[in-house]
């Protein structure tokens, strides 16, 4: 296809009020690359970035186009990219909990679910879609790509929360396609991951600027400038795969994304809603001859790259994708994005937040839980070992070290055009109760809205993922039509403290209303005899999650029995393994007194079947024989 004939075709595919070229004169598709890098927030120099050049990502970006203000809807790989690839947020599709249906390796699976975990026929799948439209289809790394390592066909990351065919990609690399033959690319890089990356000028730690709410020292500085080496590792892979593309002849009919998965891996960046752990940079390179240098403010969501490839490549978006195309007729803006956190590994958490392009609202649904608890994959990091010290030493600010607390507020709100490093909490100033008010019906909006599967305990949405056929049918079925609106709105009189809706809600016909009943009640503290009696009673509850919530919330009443401590002890070992997970987590809640005594009658090599619960274990283990 000729150059003339391409750039009119991407004009009328990008430009309002343009005829789709596509549609009519049928030309050649182009390339869609994408270029996903791993643990990095917009530390380039082309994002304003002062400590280092990004010279390579920023040539892209004078060719294209750069978005501002883009992010993803979770802030943690196979959440982010099962929703990436899908063009689905992850908590409508079931793929929220972080490698919940993995069948093999980093937790493993029950076999009795897999079933299950497929992602359904019906849900967008980007390299199914374009193989389909007659693409070559290709999931590459530095090494296969740039390298030229066939690496004997071997895949690059997915990290896909779901099961998937792994016929829909064709290859490692686009040189194996027919002649004429489009290709979609995804090329995996290490990005932020790598922190020892070999490179021409590496970063002196004293040049680093810190954001403001991390502690200044030498150890915090060596760390940034590692990761900013690993930012000037990346500029030259851009380079090398954009030059590739040049010497092949190739490069005008290819559109480079360019975007990273996911925050930075510290603090507040990975796992968290805050600007650093959600607020990625998005890159889209086009052929020469169109405009170029152009920067974009509105809100974008990771999960428009999708819906938009689909876009520009002439493919009809699917009415399912959640995602919207960022050019054309069809284009309208953000008004908000959302976005969440759940488990993360062995690490359970709910966090949703809204953010428009002034205000973040954040909510968190277990406010009893600290930000830092127990988490093997952070809490390796020698980074978060250092800030645990200063913690404990009394040497953090008071903006840094509440993350070390116990607990954590239930609502935070951020004035981002006064406050951009979301360091003041404004929900409780009586000036900002309009816009409070405000932020929270539109997170209640959207929770509704997006069907949000998170707020299904995890054990019982397994079950009933089971039963349905996939997590994605559970609120589609007329039995489970009131499902979420329940659960909501005992999760709310849980944090309200209305016991006698609590105990009220113990005698529900719904599991899902009883677990959190329970559950709330163990966050109460002591219990009177009422709490107590109602709480010995679902010790039997049918339903095991509900029984091991109710154990947890009479140990955390000071009210254990014998009973209490054997149903955790049991459940460790249940078929389904997010009950034996969540039994762990229950032990690991419990006052010292309580947890010995469980750990006193396990052997201390118990192998349970779920790699996550072995985690946990083998963490209380370590903690309580070392005491």
């Amino acid at each position: 296809m000729s150059i003339k004939i391409l750039r009119l075709f991407f004009m009328a595919a990008i430009l309002p009020g343009c005829h789709n070229l596509y549609d009519h004169g049928k030309p050649s598709p182009p390339n869609i690359l994408w270029i996903v890098v791993e643990d990095m927030s917009p530390h380039w120099s082309c994002y304003g970035e002062q400590t280092i050049q990004t010279t390579n990502i920023d040539k892209l970006a004078s060719q294209g186009i750069l978005f501002e203000n883009a992010f993803v809807t979770a802030p943690v790989c196979s959440p982010a990219r099962s929703a990436l690839i899908t063009g689905m947020n992850q908590f409508s599709a079931g793929f929220h909990n972080h490698r919940s249906q993995v069948v093999d390796g980093n937790g493993g699976g029950n076999a009795d679910y897999f079933d299950s975990f497929n992602i359904p026929d019906e849900l967008p799948f980007l390299p199914k879609l374009f193989k389909e439209a007659g693409y070559f289809t290709v999931l590459g790394t530095h090494q296969s790509i740039i390298d030229r390592n066939d690496l004997k066909g071997q895949l690059g990351k997915t990290d896909y929360n779901f099961i998937w065919n792994r016929e829909v990609y064709d290859d490692n690399d686009w040189s194996k396609r027919k002649a004429d033959q489009p290709f979609f690319a995804q090329v995996q890089l290490r990005g932020g991951k790598f922190r020892k990356p070999v490179v021409k000028d590496p970063v002196d730690p004293d040049q680093v600027i810190l954001p403001p709410y991390y502690p200044d020292d030498s150890v915090m500085r060596q760390d940034w400038a590692e990761y900013l080496n690993s930012v000037l590792l990346l500029d030259e892979e851009v380079d090398g795969i954009v030059t590739r593309l040049d010497k092949e002849g190739i490069l005008e009919n290819t559109i480079v994304f360019l975007f990273t998965d996911h925050g930075i891996s510290h603090l507040r960046g990975k796992q968290f809603l805050y600007d650093e752990g959600i607020k990625i940079p998005l890159i889209v390179r086009w052929p020469s001859g169109l405009p170029e240098g152009e920067r974009r403010k509105d809100l974008v969501s990771h999960i428009d790259i999708a819906a938009t490839s689909l876009q520009l490549a002439g493919i009809a978006i699917p009415e399912k994708m959640q995602g919207k195309g960022l050019f054309g007729e069809v284009f309208q803006p953000r008004e908000f994005i959302y976005a969440a956190r759940d488990r993360c590994d062995e690490t359970v958490d709910l966090i949703r937040a809204v953010r428009t392009d002034r205000y973040k609202y954040i909510r968190n649904f277990m406010p009893h839980k600290s930000y830092t608890q127990p988490n093997r994959y952070k809490d390796g990091k020698q980074i978060l070992q250092h800030l645990r010290s200063l913690h404990a030493k009394g040497d953090l600010s008071p903006v840094t070290n509440r993350y070390f607390m116990p607990d954590k507020p239930l609502e935070e709100l951020f004035d981002l055009s006064n406050d951009p490093w979301e360091l003041n909490n404004l929900a409780d100033d009586h000036r900002y109760q309009q816009t409070l008010s405000e932020m929270r019906a539109l997170l209640s909006h959207q929770i509704r809205e997006t069907k949000d599967l998170g707020f299904i305990p995890e054990p019982i949405l397994e079950a009933l993922g089971k039963q349905a056929g996939n997590k994605y049918y559970v609120l589609q079925t007329p039995e489970n039509s009131s499902l979420l609106e329940e659960c909501l709105e005992m999760i709310e009189q849980v944090n309200n403290g209305n016991v006698e809706a609590i105990l009220k809600a113990l005698k529900s016909p719904r599991e899902e209303t009883r677990f959190w009943a329970a559950y709330g009640l163990g966050n109460l503290g002591k219990h009177n005899s009422n709490i107590s009696e109602a709480l010995n009673l679902a010790l039997n509850d049918p339903s095991a999650p509900v029984r091991i919530a109710a154990a947890r919330a009479l140990c955390q009443g000071d009210n254990a029995s014998a009973r209490a401590l054997e149903v955790l002890m049991i459940e460790l070992s249940n078929t389904n393994l997010i009950t034996g997970m969540y039994a762990a987590l229950f032990i690991e809640d419990l006052p010292p007194l309580f947890a010995k005594e469980i750990l006193s009658k396990l052997e201390q090599d118990k192998e349970v079947p779920y790699a996550f619960t072995q985690r946990v274990l083998t963490r209380l283990f370590t903690h309580y024989t070392s005491e």
